[in-house]
């Protein structure tokens, strides 16, 4: 799986994507993610790649022509027209559903990361197959939805983690929260691991999470737990 990120703060979502279980992943060749200085596709003297937008209102948009020049520079690298995600607060909800098929369908993705008052409609209707958004609210920019879109689906891909039971078993997988987790000291501030985790019966252990997660959705997530 290979991610190209195209944003104006490369080293920052670099940075973060070279670290833990994706830089070594990186390292040993299961994943590629490279981030992309939109300035660098500026034809502007001042590397400039936003404006202010017709029909007025407060900011600026960000330029087609950037856009477009480094979303074709990496398709041609490519050889073909990589699927393209836009980060938006206009999107759909990005669910662990997505990241599945996302890694499932693709070998190759492009997440653009807009600023300022969003990206010119006309990149978006020319370039962009899908809009993502990681929740119902705004943020600065699109640097940490595609961090997020990127980590969720690269742990998915075979040999990035141990075995598939690492995530298989974690919250979303199946409709279901996941369990609660508890390690060494047995007691801890007056609080003690439950028996059941301590008896060593394998059957009791597994009936007892599965009750758990169905619980705590129930409580927490009633909306997931309807779809159950």
């Amino acid at each position: 799986m290979r991610i190209d990120i195209m944003t104006l703060f490369p080293d920052i979502v670099g940075d973060m994507l070279c670290e833990s279980i994706l830089g070594r992943a990186q390292e040993r060749g299961y994943i590629r993610i490279e981030c992309h200085q939109i300035r660098d596709y500026s034809t502007n003297k001042q590397r400039q790649v936003d404006d202010y937008p017709y029909g007025g209102g407060r900011g600026c948009v960000m330029l087609a022509q950037p856009l477009y020049d480094c979303w074709k520079h990496i398709c041609n690298d490519a050889g073909y027209r990589v699927h393209t995600i836009f980060m938006s607060p206009c999107g759909a909800l990005f669910k662990q559903e997505d990241a599945r098929r996302l890694e499932r369908e693709h070998k190759r993705l492009i997440l653009v990361c807009g600023r300022y008052e969003g990206v010119d409609e006309r990149f978006v209707e020319h370039c962009v197959d899908e809009e993502l958004s990681i929740g119902d609210f705004v943020l600065t920019g699109g640097e940490i939805p595609a961090m997020a879109i990127a980590d969720a689906v690269c742990r998915l891909v075979p040999g990035v983690l141990p075995d598939e039971e690492c995530f298989a078993q974690e919250s979303h997988w199946d409709g279901l929260l996941e369990y609660p987790q508890y390690t060494r000291p047995e007691q801890w501030q007056g609080h003690k691991v439950p028996e059941v985790l301590l008896s060593g019966h394998h059957a009791n252990i597994e009936k007892w999470r599965k009750q758990q997660s169905l619980d705590r959705t129930r409580t927490r997530r009633p909306d997931m737990f309807e779809k159950l």
